[in-house]
């Protein structure tokens, strides 16, 4: 079965970022799009939904005052040891460092920090591009039964 992919457009309304936002991340390989990548005019980028969480995921990481070039290093430390659910991880934010919580473990993932530490969980992000996705979903329904429709009619 053929997972459903995401538009540009679509992943930026998702995720709550501007389509610029979207294509600086996917042309300084942030986040590139997995199913389907722009090569020339013409051609559309197709976000897949782990894609969705992750454009989350460095949303969340902005908003919560970390800069572009730590939250690169912090994705890359993700994307190497959070193989299976991303929205099952758990951030842990101290000032503006990052650490990644696995189990009873505390990784620090851009080094030594101290400060309040924030516990980040990735599953409500989950919840919130689901939740972004049902309108997209009647979107495509509704599309559907217009061009069968057209086709009847």
């Amino acid at each position: 079965m053929n997972e459903q992919g995401y538009s540009g457009t679509q992943a930026a309304k998702v995720v709550g970022i501007t389509y610029r936002q979207l294509d600086y991340w996917a042309r300084t390989n942030l986040v590139t799009p997995s199913l389907a990548s722009a090569k020339g005019s013409g051609s559309r980028r197709l976000y897949s939904y782990r894609d969705l969480l992750e454009l989350r995921v460095v949303r969340t990481l902005l908003d919560a005052g970390i800069e572009l070039p730590r939250v690169r290093r912090v994705f890359e430390y993700v994307r190497q040891h959070v193989t299976d659910d991303i929205g099952a991880a758990h951030l842990v934010i101290s000032g503006t460092d990052v650490m990644l919580c696995e189990g009873d473990q505390l990784i620090d993932v851009l080094r030594k920090g101290q400060g309040v530490l924030n516990v980040l969980p990735l599953a409500g992000i989950k919840e919130d591009v689901d939740g972004q996705l049902l309108p997209l979903a009647d979107e495509a329904q509704r599309a559907e039964l217009a061009a069968s429709a057209r086709r009847i009619g």
